[in-house]
């Protein structure tokens, strides 16, 4: 069943903040867009800026070099590889690849699962993370609804409000199951570079012992490129892999995201940069928030943190009109299902940015 979202602010609708409150987008500090505060690769930068005639050719009809920098980064084969304009667009190949009659999806999530299910005529059931046990999966708990008639089980890892994640070995366990049932799995990895241990959360590395499985990334919020809509995909299952192909149209991918990710995956001081940033300030900014009577905050994994407001007389919303008028743009998350309107989400900017956060949501 489709639940009935409400609308919100999503973190690039700076022009309708602008609209709304009159106040200009380039003013505005985004702590909802879940996008590396360091900006992009400076040497994605530097080879776009050099290569500007490259838009003068198409790009590779097979996109070799850039699967190539994608597989000696995510760890896998060329041949597992799938790219896309965006993990949106992805998504809704797997979906319509694989037409779901039944999709199950670990929740409350990103709303984009849920409708290219509906897009393609499935119906969708939610398994809710419990507030009580900090948004936590229960693998067995999870288990136990996977049936025969389910066929596609969808998880976003880390996963997007919540920030919670999940292990390589319990990923196995959900694998078996539903290798047992017959059911397919798309893990969303959007965020997981971000993570502490990539080695233990990443699913990339079970493609080649799962053939129900597609990981999907992007370079939206690690390497802050929204705007290249390039995404990938890896997966074991060639046959999965052929459908899609032979399914998109040629030449989604544009010259400069081709250029870019070519270099930007192999830019390591950057990379390295970007998660010892977000490793200190994760810390910090939950220490400090835990220290807090006024919230509640649910142990990060990614660039972002839940918080549930405590204190009466505060709302989601409340809080995000204090912070927008100081034009600082946060999450409010009641429109995420299961979750209600003591429910705000932000992620993890510059030291100095987060601070001036941190103050206006506590004091």
């Amino acid at each position: 069943m489709l639940l009935k979202h409400k609308d919100h602010f999503h973190g690039s609708d700076l022009e309708k903040i602008e609209q709304i409150y009159g106040i200009k987008r380039d003013e505005i500090i985004s702590y909802s867009a879940n996008v590396n505060p360091l900006g992009i690769s400076p040497e994605a930068a530097k080879a776009i800026a050099s290569h500007l005639h490259c838009i003068e050719a198409y790009p590779d009809r097979e996109y070799t070099a850039l699967k190539q920098s994608i597989a000696d980064y995510a760890g896998c084969d060329t041949a597992q590889i799938l790219v896309g304009n965006g993990t949106t667009e992805l998504i809704s190949h797997v979906i319509a690849c694989t037409m779901p009659k039944k999709a199950l999806i670990l929740g409350p999530t990103y709303s984009e699962y849920e409708h290219s299910v509906s897009v393609c005529g499935g119906s969708t059931v939610y398994f809710p993370l419990q507030e009580k046990e900090g948004f936590a999966l229960r693998v067995e708990a999870l288990t136990e609804k996977l049936t025969d008639d389910t066929d596609l089980l969808v998880i976003c890892n880390p996963n997007n409000p919540t920030g919670t994640c999940i292990g390589i070995s319990d990923m196995r366990r959900i694998l078996d199951c539903c290798m047992e049932h017959g059911i397919f799995v798309m893990v969303d990895e959007t965020y997981i570079e971000f993570a502490a241990d990539l080695g233990r959360v990443s699913a990339v590395p079970l493609a080649n012992d799962y053939n129900n499985l597609i990981v999907l990334r992007g370079v939206s919020k690690f390497f802050a490129a929204p705007g290249l809509r390039l995404g990938y995909a890896v997966t074991g299952n060639a046959n999965l892999l052929s459908k899609i192909s032979a399914n998109a149209d040629p030449w989604t991918i544009n010259s400069f995201a081709e250029l870019a990710g070519t270099v930007m995956f192999r830019d390591h001081n950057y990379i390295e940069e970007t998660r010892t940033l977000i490793a200190k300030e994760r810390d910090r900014m939950y220490a400090l928030f835990t220290d807090s009577a006024r919230f509640k905050a649910y142990a990060p994994s990614a660039n972002f943190m839940l918080l549930r407001i405590e204190e009466d007389g505060l709302s989601a919303q409340s809080l995000f009109e204090a912070c927008i008028r100081e034009k600082m743009m946060i999450r409010d998350c009641s429109t995420f299902p299961f979750l209600d309107e003591r429910f705000i989400r932000f992620c993890f900017l510059m030291p100095e940015q987060n601070d001036r956060l941190a103050e206006k949501l506590l004091s």
